[in-house]
């Protein structure tokens, strides 16, 4: 386990994320030069409150209600109110892992010093990731401008001792969770509110741990690829350098790469390299590199935006101490994480698009060469029939959320915010891309080790050898039918966890 972390505000990695989100962090902290900086913001807000100006999210109403100034006896009760006010999520509460990496990314934000909070405020987030409280945060409410909203209100309210959280493994009222963890509850000063709930740390934080994942997917669906390449005996010529360089896409060469490496030193190559009537194999395995790399390079430019958002001040209005100003805009908008997550799920539904062709191809014998549905007796035994099956219904399901949520956009707050970016929609729907996908590599692994059965004692690439011992560690090999579905799961935790991306040259 990682010691700590510090957070500066702008040095924060995606790895450090999921870190923190599963827990593998003991303990994370606020930079001593961070510190500085959100002490210098919040003596700037002081200020202005002092002197009595009319200051957007600090001295007046929030959203369509700008225009009402409020008095300064009231400030408290009004930032206290927004967070009640707009804790208004519906839904199942979200997953730990999810909750933990989204009060990290708040955390950072207020860390770059220009949303104007006392460091105590990030000090009491951070305590709540130190000492394992999470607050009970409902998936569905945020629209993603500004900001989200729902969500990020359910989390302040636990720092203001209300609402609810998970500790100890318990569902607690959010004062009770912090009395047991050693806590104390804030009480929340001006612009604080606004500050906690004003951003885009929801949808980015689900996007963050279904970004790495999927990354992990498409190092996992190259050597489920490459198996089934294997076991239909074909011909990894169309993964040759030269005609990648003619095209020169990244992720196409990266991908070529891959899995010429993974079908290296291949016997069962080596068995059909002559006299083989086949001149070129279907899409479905020919063009491995340009879909997968296709893939690659959507999830490339996803990560770019990834680590550029989360280390990005994302509240309203944003707080310059130093050129005295307190701007207003509009860097709560989510458009630019909807967009690239929305592309992430259309790459997910591809590349599941390609592995169940492959799966079709593997347990049909016309196409094969092998005996129907992989099984030794077809007719009695239904094999592998339902393999494909499964698959077919996934495909359906990952092509529904291949489709854009950050195209749509309903006007909220009276027509204040007249347009949203759904990146909510976008962060939940690839959430289940990404696990629709891992199950379905988790099929094709299935579906590709059986065919590899019937080609014994012929070697595969040593690459795919390598993830062959893995699946039969285990799932054994399929002599007689049997329910599928333990064999299943026990292949996609592989998948989730990264075993097969980790298949690599050193």
């Amino acid at each position: 386990m990682t010691q700590h972390l510090e957070i500066f505000g702008d040095r924060l990695r995606l790895e450090d994320i999921e870190k923190v989100a599963r827990g593998e962090v003991a303990e994370v902290k606020l930079a001593a030069e961070a510190r500085a900086r959100v002490e210098a913001a919040r003596a700037f807000v002081d200020r202005i409150v002092e002197e009595g100006r009319v200051v957007y999210g600090i001295t007046t109403g929030f959203g369509a209600l700008a225009h009402v100034v409020i008095p300064p006896d009231r400030i408290r009760e009004l930032q206290a109110n927004l967070i009640r006010s707009h804790a208004s999520g519906v839904g199942a509460p979200l997953p730990v892992e999810e909750v933990r990496a989204i009060t990290l990314l708040r955390a950072n934000v207020l860390a770059r010093g220009h949303s104007g909070v006392r460091p105590v405020v990030i000090d009491l987030l951070l305590e709540l990731l130190n000492r394992g409280v999470h607050p009970v945060i409902p998936e569905r409410g945020s629209v993603g401008a500004s900001g989200d909203l729902a969500p990020l209100s359910h989390l302040a309210l636990v720092l203001m001792g209300e609402g609810e959280a998970f500790y100890g493994g318990e569902r607690l009222p959010g004062a009770e969770a912090l009395r047991r963890a050693g806590l104390e509850p804030l009480t929340l000063e001006a612009k604080e509110g606004l500050a906690l709930n004003n951003g885009t740390q929801a949808h980015t934080g689900i996007g963050v741990l279904a970004l790495l994942a999927a990354e992990r997917a498409v190092d996992t669906a190259e050597v489920a690829g490459a198996m089934s390449l294997e076991g239909l005996r074909g011909t990894p010529d169309a993964f040759d350098e030269l005609i990648q360089r003619v095209r020169p896409h990244p992720g196409q060469a990266a991908s070529a790469a891959r899995l010429r490496w993974l079908l290296r030193d291949s016997e069962i190559r080596e068995s059909h390299r002559e006299n083989d009537p086949r001149v070129q194999d279907a899409y479905s395995l020919r063009c491995m590199p340009q879909v997968h790399g296709a893939a690659r390079q959507a999830l490339s430019y996803a990560r770019q935006v990834l680590e550029i958002e989360v280390n990005s001040a994302t509240d309203n209005p944003l707080i310059f101490p130093e050129e005295g100003k307190v701007l207003s805009g509009g860097n709560f908008h989510g458009q630019p994480i909807a967009q690239v997550l929305d592309v992430v799920a259309m790459a997910c539904a591809d590349l599941a698009s390609m592995s169940e062709r492959r799966i079709a191809r593997l347990i049909d014998p016309a196409l094969s060469g092998l005996p129907a549905f992989l099984t030794r007796e077809p007719g009695v035994h239904s094999g592998l029939m339902m393999a494909q099956i499964v698959a077919a219904s996934l495909v359906t399901e990952l092509k529904l959320r291949a489709q854009p949520a950050s195209v749509d956009s309903v006007p909220t707050d009276a027509n204040q915010e007249d347009h949203v970016s759904m990146g909510m929609a976008s962060a939940l729907k690839l959430r289940e891309s990404v696990r629709l996908l891992e199950t379905m590599l988790a099929l094709e692994l299935l579906t590709a080790a059986q065919a590899l059965e019937f080609l014994k004692p012929l070697r595969p690439g040593r690459g795919v050898e390598e993830a062959y011992t893995l699946v039969r560690e285990k799932v054994p090999a399929l002599e007689g039918d049997r329910s599928l579905s333990p064999d299943i799961a026990a292949l996609e935790e592989l998948v989730r966890c990264g075993v097969f991306a980790r298949i690599r040259e050193e």
